[in-house]
């Protein structure tokens, strides 16, 4: 791509950390320790923004940057978008399916002047446009303006290498990371449970608070698709993304749809829906007499039976709607008489308690209910599906799924399990094994008091935590474990024999500089569905819990023998030690975390359990180290090791296996120390086990 096209884009430090492959806080480095590093050309003072041509200068002659990866050059291209990045993403959406549907129209139309293109492109954009988003589109009336042809060429050439569907993809994700605040995003995982549960064979589908598609998007083999929201910009993203999904008829329509339903007819197969929560002005004045209320009128702060009572009168007999809530619904006494008679009429078939994190906002367990629309002489069930699945988190963090170190991640396979293995033996014989603090069937009897309280974990049996026989099996693991720690303890340590001198050190950038290791920074993205390790993975010696975020690059995957070093602050041990990890056939073939880097050393020349053990010492973190006003990050190039012979450097590698393996044994002797005093403290209060 020539040079102008990337004349008065602008990217912030944090961007110019990507384009290098380093974290934030080296760009900050940078800034402070060399003078000629490009001065800010925008933003703010807190927040500033640089000239990309001048970044990538400066990044070459450092020899920091060989040349910008297309995708940052486009991506840059959206961002310098004289309307901003909304409009950019709308052209290039659009010239996408052009690219996709009439591949050939595309080089002809594009094979002279700017101005010239945009007038080709002017019909065969509604045109395309028109076929997939219907006649009536606003976007089939919106031509291409001359001055985004230089962004919609650089598009069609990122479409080339990664795709038209996963060239939006990519900007479209990277848009939604740069406005965290301005989105609400449903997770991939929750979406694909949701479709699952609305049942295969589903052809026609509704979301009538569409966001960015993710929902319909998840849907297989459907052949239309009519997505409905508020905002305009959310409204457009989603029709371009749902086009160039796949090829299902699309009709997408901005407006609020309680208010204004685009979607009246025809009644759809399935209705998926993550609706906003405690919303007070979702019309409760003007919609009193809206024939959508079959089950009740909702009160002002029941937004979300109106919701669902919205989702029912869009389905067939027989049809099903999915819908995200907060726990609230479930118990609220001011829906309790729509929730009865949802109930009674046999709508409502079940509700699923979530793990935390499952989805925004993240500190609650959410629920889905599972609706379907009553044939009119149908016998109502007898009962109503409860699962609980907030046990089944990972107890890690990805910044893919939460953005936030700490927060526990649900572990989707587990939970699509455990939901959809209930919903389908719900489904065939209107029952379920009844697991403990899991699964079970509740008889609607049961549930219609004067509560009718609907939190699953309210009507499941407890789950039995502290029966005898597993805490006598937890207690015969932990002699075993303590016994093993003890044998693998170390012997007393015993000075250096003699005068010894030291023999030279070399650090970790030297290493790499002369191919005795490769060195490689973790991001957590890429493309397939390979787990990531995560710091806290690393820390707690466990395998991978990460889930992988989308992106074009083609992941790193780990290897057994490599090293991986957490760099971030607060990732450290104590002594500030940090919990440098040699990759065993447990975690090989996951993708390594941000806040990682992974460190390859060539077997011929360094022993990987050497090289883990010098750079855990304590001392040669904190040279490594650089401190900012509230966090810690470590250099891993100017981490030190000693010169030492091969041979040598395996008698060090065997002793810091065997520290290792001790470690490990002490830290499994923890967990099932914790595991056999909760178990103990459930067991004596719940009856399970006598004093």
């Amino acid at each position: 791509m020539p040079e102008e096209s990337a004349a008065g884009a602008e990217v912030t430090a944090a961007e110019v950390a990507r384009l290098a492959g380093v974290g934030r806080a080296a760009v900050s480095n940078w800034r402070r320790r060399h003078a000629d590093f490009p001065k800010p050309a925008g933003g703010s003072e807190t927040s500033p923004s640089f000239a990309l041509a001048e970044v990538e200068d400066w990044l070459r002659v450092q020899g920091k940057l060989a040349e910008v990866p297309l995708r940052e050059r486009v991506w840059q291209q959206v961002c310098a978008h004289p309307g901003g990045a909304v409009p950019a993403l709308t052209e290039v959406g659009a010239a996408l399916l052009v690219v996709r549907d009439r591949p050939t129209d595309w080089l002809e139309l594009t094979a002279v002047s700017d101005e010239r293109t945009a007038a080709l492109l002017r019909p065969v954009f509604g045109q395309v446009l028109a076929a997939r988003l219907g006649a009536g589109h606003p976007l089939a009336a919106a031509p291409p303006r001359p001055a985004s042809v230089p962004l919609l060429r650089a598009a069609a050439g990122l479409a080339a290498e990664l795709g038209a569907r996963k060239a939006f993809e990519f900007l479209l994700a990277r848009h939604l990371d740069a406005n965290p605040r301005q989105y609400t995003r449903t997770p991939g995982g929750l979406a694909e449970l949701m479709a699952a549960l609305a049942g295969p064979g589903v052809r026609t589908v509704l979301d009538p608070a569409c966001g960015t598609g993710t929902l319909l998007r998840a849907v297989p083999g459907a052949t239309a698709l009519y997505a409905q929201d508020s905002s305009p910009e959310l409204a457009v993203l989603a029709a371009l993304r749902l086009a160039l999904h796949g090829s299902a008829q699309v009709r997408a329509a901005a407006a609020d749809s309680l208010r204004a339903d685009a979607h009246p007819r025809p009644p759809v197969d399935a209705v998926l829906c993550h609706p906003p929560f405690n919303e007070r002005d979702w019309g409760h004045e003007e919609l009193a007499y809206d024939p959508r209320w079959e089950y009740g009128f909702p009160a002002r702060t029941e937004s979300e039976l109106a919701w669902v009572q919205h989702a029912l009168a869009h389905l067939r007999e027989g049809g099903t709607a999915v819908l995200l809530m907060p726990p609230a619904v479930a118990a609220r006494r001011s829906g309790r008489r729509i929730r009865a008679d949802l109930l009674r009429r046999g709508a409502l078939r079940a509700v699923v308690a979530l793990p935390a994190g499952a989805a925004p906002p993240y500190g609650i367990p959410l629920h889905l209910w599972v609706l379907r629309r009553p044939a009119p002489h149908a016998a109502p069930p007898a009962g109503l599906l409860l699962v609980d699945t907030a046990g089944a988190t990972t107890g890690a963090t990805t910044a893919a799924t939460t953005g936030a170190e700490g927060r526990p991640r649900p572990a989707w396979p587990a939970v699509h399990g455990t939901v959809e293995g209930a919903w389908a033996a719900y489904e065939r014989t209107g029952a379920v094994e009844e697991v403990p603090g899991v699964s079970r069937v509740v008889p609607v009897i049961e549930l219609l008091d004067d509560d009718v309280d609907l939190t699953p974990a309210r009507h499941l049996p407890p789950a039995a935590g502290g029966g005898p026989a597993e805490l006598s099996a937890v207690r015969g693991r932990l002699d075993e474990i303590l016994a093993r720690a003890a044998r693998l303890a170390p012997p007393p340590a015993d000075p250096p024999a003699g005068d010894a001198g030291r023999p030279p050190l070399t650090t970790v950038g030297e290493l790499a500089r002369a191919g005795a290791l490769w060195l490689h920074t973790g991001t957590g993205g890429g493309t397939g569905t390979a787990p990531v390790l995560t710091v806290r993975d690393v820390l707690a010696g466990r395998g991978p819990s990460g889930a992988l975020a989308a992106t074009a690059d083609e992941p790193v995957l780990t290897a057994p023998g490599d090293v991986l070093v957490p760099v971030a602050g607060g990732a450290s041990t104590a002594g500030g030690a940090c919990g440098v990890r040699v990759v065993g056939a447990d975690c090989a073939g996951a993708v390594p975390g941000r806040g990682l880097h992974l460190l390859r050393p060539d077997p011929g020349v360094l022993d990987p359990w050497f090289l883990a053990g010098f750079l855990r010492g304590t001392a040669n973190n904190r040279r490594a180290s650089s401190h900012a006003s509230t966090a810690t990050r470590l250099d891993v190039r100017r981490l030190r090791l000693p010169r030492l012979p091969l041979a040598q450097q395996r008698r060090y590698g065997d002793r810091f296996r065997a520290l290792a393996e001790f470690e490990d044994a002490l830290r499994q002797a923890g967990r099932l120390g914790e595991q056999l005093v909760q178990g103990l403290y459930d067991g004596l209060s719940d009856g399970t086990v006598t004093p």
